[in-house]
């Protein structure tokens, strides 16, 4: 079933050590550490999804399934940050939606081990997904669109492990009212994080705050353009691979705890008995087929990367997210009063599971645009059509 190569593997392996060495210290300090930054920098996961001829490990769409999924396994939150990382740099490159001079600051950072993500949700707007114009607005310094220097200003939400990026590409209006696109040095003069994500329900070790942008200076952008499948198609797998993780992660510690508990009126495991038996059956049956789904959907943009993909990818994003909240949702069932303390990791994985819902796709959209799909390929197929 691998989709990864040696030294791909290799790669995943460290960046789920890294995670699972500090995932409990990001959830207390919720954020990421600077120790819990660096790990994730020397992981060496940054290259994962970055071409070959630009100095990575050229990781396609399926691999990358496959690597988040054992990231997610390890711990959500951290597992989340890169998953933008490699998302943005898959997209980027595959689908060639930033122009060459980015392009190339990119694969530098991926080589050095920096991490960067795309920043584009605010709070007036909310997710881009639906449309609008950002808050944000970018000003040239110089004459023109193609001036040398832009300066940046406004905020983004959800900015997902913040205090660990080196870069961000932040969406941002132009003056003529279009939408581009700027790098930005998150270590840079203009930058301020405000921890807004404290206290919350989920992914409480990301890192999301807010970020602030003061006339912060961006020489390289994206000019306006119009949205490409592969930004699509990187974007719902990542997301779909990492919270499937949290299912089976779930999934793993009522596997333990099934042995190890043994009540006394009982005399034995409570594994031996016919309900949990049946309810660890329904979890890992509906998880691996989501996973499945998943990875056939990844492999058949691999094998044909385009628009026909993309529903069969957005449909499994659907399905991998409601199998991990259906999971983790069991899973404590089973486990019974337990599962609601800290003595077991079930009660961050069932918070950790819910927050995949609130990425796009929706369910409604994710399934109503694959059975459109499948109900044109249908008329096609039909005689006399």
């Amino acid at each position: 079933m691998t989709t990864l190569t040696p030294e791909q593997a290799q790669v995943v392996g460290r960046a789920a050590q890294a995670i699972r060495d500090h995932q409990a210290t990001c959830e207390a300090a919720q954020d990421v550490t600077p120790a819990a930054a660096r790990a994730l920098a020397e992981s060496g996961y940054s290259r994962l999804t970055l071409p070959e001829e630009r100095g990575g490990l050229g990781a396609a769409l399926a691999g990358f399934a496959q690597a988040q999924l054992t990231l997610g396994r390890a711990g959500a939150g951290l597992a989340l940050v890169l998953a933008m990382h490699g998302h943005v740099t898959g997209a980027s490159f595959q689908g060639r939606t930033l122009p060459e001079p980015l392009l190339a600051a990119l694969a530098q950072a991926g080589v050095r081990g920096e991490l960067l993500n795309a920043l584009a949700s605010e709070p007036e707007l909310g997710s881009p997904s639906r449309g609008g114009l950002p808050r944000t607005v970018a000003e040239p310094d110089g004459t023109g669109f193609e001036s040398a220097e832009w300066r940046v200003t406004g905020r983004k939400t959800w900015s997902t492990g913040s205090r660990a990026l080196r870069w961000a590409i932040v969406t941002a209006a132009t003056p003529d009212g279009r939408v581009a696109r700027y790098l930005v040095d998150m270590h840079g003069p203009g930058v301020r994080i405000e921890p807004t994500w404290v206290g919350a329900l989920a992914l409480r070790g990301s890192g999301s705050h807010d970020v602030v942008f003061t006339r912060a200076p961006a020489r390289l952008h994206a000019p306006p353009a119009p949205a490409h499948p592969a930004s699509s198609a990187w974007f719902w797998t990542a997301v779909a691979g990492t919270y499937l993780g949290v299912g089976f992660a779930a999934l793993d510690a009522l596997l333990t705890y099934a042995h190890d508990r043994v009540p006394t009126a009982l005399g034995a495991p409570i594994a031996t008995l016919s309900r949990v038996q049946e309810n660890v059956g329904r979890i890992g049956a509906e998880l691996l087929g989501a996973q499945a789904l998943l990875l056939s959907a990844a492999r058949a943009w691999d094998e044909d990367p385009g628009t026909a993909a993309v529903p069969l990818i957005g449909a499994a994003k659907a399905a991998c997210t409601n199998a991990a909240v259906s999971a983790t949702d069991l899973a404590v069932r089973t486990a019974g009063g337990a599962a609601l303390t800290a003595a077991l990791p079930l009660e961050s994985l069932l918070r950790d599971a819910r927050a995949g819902l609130t990425h796009p796709p929706g369910d409604e959209s994710a399934y109503q645009t694959y059975g459109a799909a499948l109900l044109n390929a249908a008329a096609l197929a039909a005689p006399g059509q």
